[in-house]
């Protein structure tokens, strides 16, 4: 369902709103089942037993791909585009990826991969990636693919926390300049993951890898000889079809588990709508899918819609820091999604690096991943957009499968640093503290959402408890998106960011205990408190405050080394800290618990109003930690 005009969306807007059965039914119907529904939706945030389309019985990858072949067979589905710039681009069919899946799918079997196992994928962004994901879904196996950034302790704690059955690694990774070691951190890993039986391995760079016998298998040889025919298998519409780790406010990363059906029905709609792509028009997410955006916007949803979808291994700056403009002219790429934090580095570039190319096939511009400043905005708007593409600037997690909120490429209004409108199907609502609705426009607060939609996760994997507790129980019977939003006199919103103890870094969710429990294991660290604070590039950088046992072991700037080579070997360089400051005690109330705003506010260097500090147990730590950030 393609809404065209703004009319179409404020109707399908109404449609969904007031009968949702009757909206949904008629767009899952686009779609091929092997059986029909019995119900399009049951269930609550109450009872948190929400269903979509149940009864149904479908395959992911014959919509992505089989239902194509009569009409699209031969039309581009994937452009590869390497690290390398004179390596030679790989292009594949909607036929050629069809066979390939089937390849993949076929050898996952021969290594006794059954429908319900977890196959956990730890690659760089090669075309088996991808192939790789949709292999998983073919014979309904679940995939959760892990970020290739993260370290061995990371990648070990989710293998053993879905149970895989095998891990698909490369030998090693192009990034921009480096090579990163998958299969030496897959190895170290696994050791303490027994549960895996198989490593396949995808060789990239040809680097000498050590190889386990009777474990280990080279990917390209298994596939080269594995058959192009691969029934795909009937999955139920609430069969789990991947889970897809995120940082959460506690220790743990949480393995959010989405299911076939409604993850498909609200990828695919979402896509086609925020995008307006047409039959010839070629798509670029440069997320990584190790992330839910790959997940929805450069594997499912493109695929779903039979468009030409373009998968990028490299980095912005690489070799040079125009390599975004200069893929966009060499394919001519007409719908660019990425960003904030890629957008505001390349701001701080020669603007002849975007200038030297032709963009003038870019049609739609697209933002991802945090909230977007007015400068960014208009900046991408003049010398990307030429002023003449709408900016879709799309809100979304994790945890609601696909985008929110979003203007609709062409249809509806692009306001700058606004995500604007709802998706038809989402009742977005703003609460106090207290959660008590803000009514009325303008208002500012916490965002909730009213009611459930198809492509929510249904589950924390494995812990279904932590799942209502987390998004839940603050506002009791809606979802609480840990963001805080304002919404304007023309009900549009703009988000303002985390309001959790969650820190959005160059798009990416780092839990801050996540980063706490690693400071905390340095022998010399007593306790640490880790905030988010402004960062010109990444939008929020990480501030730690720390307590030395010996303050006499430090010295200069090693502290911060020594610290981040901890967080780098726990979680991965993502998470490193910005900025480390070593405290004599930390702000806390007399039950023990750090304030953290106080913290938030010395990091950003806002000291204007603090708020009450009398009733803390150690109100003089605060004017020594705001000394010692030189406030």
């Amino acid at each position: 369902m393609k809404l065209t005009s703004k009319a179409a969306y404020q109707e399908a807007w109404a449609e969904a709103l007031n009968s949702p059965e009757a909206f949904w039914d008629k767009v899952a119907k686009e779609y091929s089942w092997h059986k029909p529904w019995d119900k399009v939706c049951s269930g609550d945030f109450n009872s948190l037993d929400i269903k979509w389309f149940e009864g149904a019985s479908l395959n992911i990858t014959e919509n992505c791909l089989d239902r194509h072949l009569e009409t699209r067979g031969d039309k581009t589905a994937i452009i590869w585009e390497a690290n390398d710039p004179n390596e030679k681009e790989i292009c594949l069919t909607y036929k050629e990826l069809h066979a390939d899946v089937c390849r993949f799918s076929n050898v996952l079997k021969d290594q006794g991969v059954q429908k319900g196992d977890r196959v956990v994928f730890y690659m760089s962004m090669v075309p088996e990636l991808l192939t790789g994901v949709l292999a998983c879904a073919r014979i309904g196996a679940i995939h959760s693919v892990v970020f290739g950034g993260f370290s061995a302790q990371a990648l070990a704690g989710r293998v053993n926390d879905c149970e895989a059955k095998i891990v698909v690694t490369c030998d090693e990774a192009f990034r921009g300049g480096k090579t990163i070691a998958l299969k030496a951190i897959t190895d170290e890993a696994l050791e303490s993951c027994p549960g895996v039986e198989k490593v396949l391995v995808r060789e990239r760079t040809g680097a000498k890898v050590t190889y386990k016998e009777g474990r280990d298998h080279k990917l390209m040889e298994l596939l080269k000889d594995a058959s192009t025919t691969c029934e795909p298998t009937e999955m139920n519409a609430e069969d789990p079809l991947f889970i897809l780790y995120t940082s959460g406010s506690t220790g743990t990363p949480k393995g959010l588990m989405h299911t076939t059906a409604g993850y498909m029905v609200w990828a695919g709609f979402t896509f086609e709508n925020v995008f307006q792509m047409e039959e010839n028009d070629t798509y670029w997410c440069s997320a990584d899918i190790g992330w839910i955006t790959g997940h929805s916007y450069i594997t499912y949803g493109p695929l779903l819609k039979g468009a030409t979808t373009l998968m990028f291994e490299g980095v912005p700056t690489y070799p040079a820091a125009d390599r975004f403009w200069d893929v966009i002219d060499k394919y001519k790429v007409t719908h660019f999604y990425t960003a904030p934090t890629a957008i505001r580095a390349l701001m701080a570039c020669d603007i002849e690096l975007v200038r030297k190319h032709d963009l003038s096939s870019l049609k739609v511009l697209g933002s991802v991943g945090e909230p977007i400043n007015e400068e960014a905005w208009e900046w991408y708007h003049k010398e990307v957009g030429k002023e003449r593409c709408p900016i879709v600037d799309t809100w979304w997690q994790t945890e609601t499968g696909g985008i929110m909120i979003s203007s609709l490429a062409g249809v509806t209004e692009s306001v700058p640093a606004h995500a604007t409108l709802p998706m038809p199907g989402i009742q977005p609502l703003l609460v106090d503290a207290e959660g008590k609705e803000v009514s009325g426009s303008p208002a500012e607060g916490n965002l909730c959402i009213e009611k459930p939609w198809p492509g929510i996760a249904r589950t924390i994997w494995g812990n279904h408890d932590r799942y209502k507790e987390t998004y839940f129980t603050t506002y009791p019977g809606r979802y609480f998106t840990g963001d805080g939003a304002k919404r304007d006199s023309e009900s549009r919103y703009r988000i303002t960011g985390r309001v959790d103890d969650v820190i959005n870094v160059s798009g990416h969710r780092i839990g801050t205990a996540e980063v706490e429990d690693a400071i905390n294991e340095h022998e010399n660290i007593i306790e640490s408190a880790v905030v988010g604070f402004p960062h010109e590039i990444k939008g929020q950088g990480i501030y730690a405050y720390v307590i030395c046992q010996d303050s006499s072991k430090i010295e200069g700037e090693n502290i911060q080394k020594e610290l981040n080579a901890h967080i780098t070997k726990m979680i991965g360089p993502i998470a490193k800290a910005d900025c480390v400051q070593v405290v004599s005690g930390l702000p806390k109330t007399r039950s023990g618990k750090i304030m953290r705003r106080i913290l938030r506010k010395i990091a950003a260097k806002d000291t204007g109003d603090l708020g009450d500090i009398s009733t803390l147990l150690n109100p003089e730590v605060v004017d020594e930690i705001k000394k010692g950030a030189g406030l």
